[in-house]
């Protein structure tokens, strides 16, 4: 039980250390897709 505990914990290091570079890949792909999408409109 406590190597699944250990597991988690380094599950949500990993999580509090990388949150803001998973946003910021998140955010490029939101703007490349709004991007291609008026790209086709015009």
């Amino acid at each position: 039980m406590s190597t699944i505990a250990r597991g988690y914990q380094g599950l949500h290091l990993l999580w509090d250390l990388n949150w803001d570079r998973l946003l910021y890949v998140c955010t490029i792909a939101v703007a490349l897709m709004a991007g291609a999408w008026l790209g086709s409109q015009f």
